[in-house]
């Protein structure tokens, strides 16, 4: 058996690894993964050193403070592709450790594949040489990166649907039959996305929820969902319970997103998803003084947070950035969609243009990888 390193740090990165996953296990079952991960990469046989809830972090102050962690991981997982033998390793976005990572490997003579490019377009763009000295090949899932790319010398480039449109295939074709129609806003229902960490959810849920309760002051009978991700502290939740109707896990979401009219969301790759399934939505983002600080003074990034807003190039998705997120301000972005149905459908109208955009054929992904790996 030939085995492969795979580095999924977080949520969305095991989502990425399950558009190509479960195919590539298909073509090549001599492969042996081993890395890190989920539970649901653990299912598909994944051997993992480290799982993701003890992997990820978000923030500039949380990053840090895990700093010892991700030197030791690096050392342990270097030291493990080499003795093991690994002769390729895909490396899934997570850029900040996934860069180094793919120096040291590449150092050695592990091919890397690195799965989701990073933004570099956004902010340290210098990264795009990095990545043309130590990539195999890189895989960009946003229309405009291929481009921005290949002008700054990364050459071996494929571009490749947003594994969103794989993953949520059955639940996208079942609103392309009726799109238009699928919600009638006499009886509104709101989904509650509050992200995937700890460090979302606890700060941003008990907003959520003191919005909820001025929005079912006017109206009663607004029904409520909310996404519930199980690695974490179900404590975390427990402000959420007198105020919700109905709970499903990430799992469930593209299908319960045909049946809702709008979200709440923490900033991430769920506000895509919102977008690709028509929900308007609020997007929220709350981090320390410290990463507002870095993002703003140093880094200057001043551009959309929501991959909705930056791929369709407008600021269609209102987005509230720290102490904007406050419970007046969301809920009135809510009630002006649901009391102007015009405002909601023009929105609505927006976002059918996305799918299109991220459409393609991943097959070719597989073939390259199937074909190339050792």
């Amino acid at each position: 058996m030939s085995k492969v390193l795979i580095v999924a740090g977080e949520p969305s990165g095991e989502e990425h690894a399950l558009s190509f996953l479960p195919q590539l296990i298909k073509l090549r079952p001599d492969l042996e993964f081993w890395g890190v991960g989920g539970e649901r990469l653990k299912e598909h046989g994944v051997d993992l050193k480290y799982h993701l809830s003890d992997f990820s972090s978000m923030g500039f102050t949380e990053v840090i403070s895990k700093i010892p962690f991700y030197k030791n991981a690096l050392s342990q997982i270097t030291a493990a592709a080499l003795s093991s033998g690994t002769k390729d390793a895909i490396l899934i976005d997570f850029q900040d450790f996934n860069l180094r990572l793919a120096q040291r490997l590449a150092k050695n003579g592990i091919r890397v594949w690195y799965y989701v490019a990073p933004q570099a377009w956004a902010w340290r763009p210098w990264r795009a040489k990095t990545l043309a000295k130590t990539v195999h090949r890189l895989f960009t899932i946003l229309p405009f990166e291929q481009k921005w790319f290949s002008s700054r010398g990364v050459k071996q480039l494929t571009s490749i649907p947003h594994p969103l449109m794989k993953n949520w295939q059955p639940s996208i074709e079942k609103l392309k039959t009726n799109f238009w129609d699928k919600r009638m806003l006499s009886h509104p229902r709101i989904i509650l996305l509050p992200g995937s960490r700890a460090s979302e959810v606890r700060p941003l849920l008990p907003i959520f929820v003191e919005t909820i309760k001025i929005l079912k002051n006017k109206i009663p009978d607004l029904h409520v969902t909310i996404s519930k991700v199980d690695h974490l502290d179900a404590r975390l939740y427990d402000c959420a319970k007198e105020i919700v109707d109905k709970w499903i896990s990430p799992e469930e979401l593209p299908e319960t997103l045909l049946n809702i009219d709008v979200a709440l969301a923490a900033s991430g790759t769920v506000t895509l998803g919102t977008g690709i399934m028509g929900v308007p939505t609020v997007v929220t983002y709350q981090s320390s003084l410290v990463n507002e600080f870095v993002v703003r003074k140093i880094i200057k990034y001043e551009k959309a947070v929501s991959l909705t807003n930056l791929i369709l190039d407008e600021m269609v998705f209102p987005e509230f950035l720290q102490q904007q997120v406050r419970s007046p301000l969301l809920a009135h972005c809510v009630l002006s969609w649901l009391n102007h149905p015009d405002d909601w459908n023009a929105m609505v109208k927006k976002l059918s243009r996305l799918p299109s955009m991220l459409s393609g054929s991943s097959e070719e992904v597989f073939d390259l990888m199937a074909q190339e790996m050792e």
